[in-house]
């Protein structure tokens, strides 16, 4: 499962989206966010699939890479279904036993739920992590937070935080799978057990997780010294960011795809959400 997490990773290409300014990724994945949350029935779920499809086919990534990161989300999908289905009533009654009724409406929320955390993961993905450098990440994000800076704030350290913080996940994943290898080869057992056993079993992980974080915390201060790093204060950039009419085309389509799920949501149907 550690191995699944493929948050904060950059996968190189060529395609549309890699080719898009990071500050128009950056307003196109607020506004896809913002679009899934308008979806309420049927017809407009169906449209947020069929919008998440596409972007899987447009950037390239392959499906397999989509599919190993839904994983670690499958306790949140699961505690969502189970919410939704148990605790949701309607006017049509599916099941009933003892205490425990489920309707239909439960169950067409639990999907429509499901759905909706799935295509904002896909989205959010895609747009940002996958298909943008650190680098240019930090350059955009910068770029957007610098009116902020009028009022005194630490623009380009809050970006190179948050960028630095992004791009070092993979890297403590891989630690935290090497720690736990080295730990099941000395006879450590971590899937058995009560939920106490098991919680005390990962002292021995988070122990040399933090000292390695520390360390690696320290090295890149240090590299970052030596190679004379201020801040941003009177820092070029290799490349300059640009708008180009393929962000702009990014952004009235993403913004009818709004409107078109507003739309969408007034088609009656017999269960809305």
């Amino acid at each position: 499962m550690i191995r699944d997490i493929t948050l904060g990773q950059f996968f190189p290409g060529d395609t549309v989206i890699h080719r898009l300014d990071p500050r128009a990724k950056i307003i196109l994945t607020i506004l896809y966010i913002v679009a899934i949350f308008l979806a309420k029935n049927i017809w407009a779920f169906a449209a947020v699939i069929a919008s998440a499809i596409i972007l899987v086919a447009i950037s390239g990534i392959s499906s397999k890479t989509i599919m190993k990161s839904m994983k670690p989300l499958i306790f949140v999908l699961a505690f969502t279904t189970f919410f939704n289905l148990f605790w949701t009533e309607g006017e049509v009654l599916l099941v009933s036993f003892w205490k425990v009724k489920i309707y239909l409406e439960g169950v067409v929320y639990s999907i429509m739920m499901i759905l909706r955390i799935t295509a904002l993961l896909i989205g959010t993905t895609i747009l940002l992590t996958y298909s943008t450098s650190p680098i240019m990440l930090t350059d955009g994000l910068e770029r957007l937070l610098a009116p902020l800076r009028k009022l005194h704030l630490p623009v380009h350290e809050f970006s190179m935080m948050m960028t630095i913080a992004l791009r070092f996940i993979p890297t403590l994943i891989e630690e935290t799978d090497k720690i736990m290898s080295a730990q099941k080869a000395r006879g450590a057992d971590f899937s058995t057990g009560s939920l106490t056993q098991r919680a005390k079993a990962l002292i021995p992980i988070l122990i040399p997780l933090f000292i390695s974080a520390f360390r690696r915390a320290d090295e890149l201060a240090t590299a970052m010294e030596c190679r004379c790093y201020r801040g941003g204060d009177n820092r070029t950039r290799m490349t300059e960011l640009h708008y180009a009419p393929r962000d702009i085309l990014a952004l009235v389509i993403v913004v009818l795809f709004g409107a078109g799920l507003v739309v969408l949501n007034l088609i009656p149907v017999g269960i809305s959400r």
